[in-house]
């Protein structure tokens, strides 16, 4: 942890650096591929959509016994052996202590009489007792996704709203943007590539990571905004200053999404694998890939799209002409030699001994051409340094021989 602290140390004085900035396309070629294959899997596999968006029957099953996952799968492949065609791919799931849920599609009066018998036989419970029924219209599912959209826009639009009252600057509102779209379509991405169902969890994930990834963003913009403050002055360009605070706070996010992913993965573990198919996996992998993808984009997109928004104006323009003219001057004193061990010296006369004398320095190998000053530039007028130059030819006076006044006090003035 000591390395550690160190690195983070280096990284927020300057002494280390990433060049978050500078490899930008880089970070962007990246994030492109990931979003291609994120957007591939959507026109290819498409969604899961849960019964709570497309409609369906789902059934309770109270066992009276603790419900397992093993019991869980056995129904599963129960119900799908029926053969009805809304029932083919059922999703089931422990639900309580001692209860199952199978939920399946748009199923008839027929289909779900015989998917129930199916159920009743698997299981041996009372058909009557044990056993309940709900049907889910497809349009409550449509006012769901509807209700979904709504608060995502709104949410969209508090954060637009939210950034430009905090940073009174509309085009970090825009880099937080991207980012947030970056975050989504991702994690949209994986669902669709893992097959995994969206249900309403889901949403809850989709909000709860968008606040996440905000909020990381939020605090390398306000450092940037700190560093960037006096662009004037400071002797450095915005990329530099934006740059240096990404490194300053990336410590901050290593830890926070460290300790932010540790328990959403656990959780994703035990929705996947210890209870199977549940609200809880679906809840758990958005926030798992979307708190990833938000720490990426807060680092390596956010601010180096920020930085490309803002190159083009005037103070960010001349900041990097006056860095470039002080690195084509450089420093006028670097080319003064220094002394070092072996170098020759000489004697408070101004001779210089003779090569094997006593006291003579050891030879050391000098470049042949000795390094000097540069020319010192012209002194400031009528500061001590230096006279002013005559205008023309100084000659005698006869004023030097008058006699001078003399300052007498006010009592004897008129005297005589």
């Amino acid at each position: 942890m000591g390395r550690y602290s160190r690195l983070g140390n280096d990284l927020y004085t300057g002494r280390r650096s990433v060049d978050f900035v500078g490899k930008k396309w880089l970070w962007y070629a990246i994030s492109a591929v990931l979003v291609a294959v994120a957007v591939l899997g959507l026109s290819v596999r498409g969604l899961d959509l849960g019964i709570e968006f497309t409609g369906g029957t789902q059934y309770r099953v109270s066992l009276g016994t603790e419900a397992t996952q093993e019991q869980a799968d056995d129904l599963r492949s129960t119900v799908a052996d029926t053969g009805v065609e809304g029932a083919a791919s059922p999703v089931v799931s422990t639900l309580g202590e001692d209860s199952l849920l199978v939920q399946t599609g748009q199923l008839s009066q027929e289909e779900s009489t015989e998917v129930a018998r199916a159920i009743v036989e698997a299981t041996g419970i009372d058909a009557a007792a044990d056993l309940s029924q709900e049907d889910i219209g497809a349009s409550w599912g449509a006012d769901v996704a509807r209700s979904s959209l709504i608060g995502l826009a709104v949410f969209l639009f508090f954060v637009v709203l939210f950034i430009w009252a905090y940073f009174r600057e509309w085009k970090m509102s825009v880099a937080a943007l991207v980012a947030l779209a970056h975050d989504v379509v991702i994690t949209v991405g994986v669902y669709a590539l893992s097959g995994f169902e969206v249900t309403p969890a889901t949403v809850t994930g989709l909000l709860t990571i968008l606040a996440f990834s905000l909020y990381d963003t939020v605090v390398v913009f306000d450092k940037v905004r700190e560093n960037t403050a006096g662009l004037g002055r400071g002797g450095t360009t915005y990329a530099a200053a934006a740059n240096l605070a990404v490194n300053q706070t990336l410590v901050r996010s290593i830890n926070t999404s460290l300790v932010a992913l540790l328990p959403v993965g656990a959780i994703l573990y035990v929705g996947a694998i210890q209870l199977g198919a549940s609200s809880l996996q679906d809840l758990a992998l958005a926030l798992f890939v979307g708190m990833a993808a938000g720490t990426y984009s807060s680092v390596f997109i956010a601010t180096p799209f920020l930085v490309d928004l803002k190159a083009g104006e005037t103070e960010v323009v001349m900041a990097e002409r006056r860095a470039k003219a002080r690195a084509r001057q450089g420093d006028r004193y670097a080319a003064v030699p220094g002394y070092s061990e072996g170098m020759a010296v000489t004697d408070e006369s101004g001779t210089r001994p003779a090569p094997g004398a006593p006291g003579a320095p050891v030879p050391a190998t000098v470049p042949a051409e000795p390094r000097t000053a540069p020319p010192r530039a012209q002194e400031p007028m009528g500061r001590g340094r230096t006279l002013p130059q005559a205008r023309g030819e100084v000659r005698r006076s006869g004023a030097a021989g008058r006699q001078q006044p003399s300052r007498q006090t006010r009592s004897k003035r008129g005297k005589k």
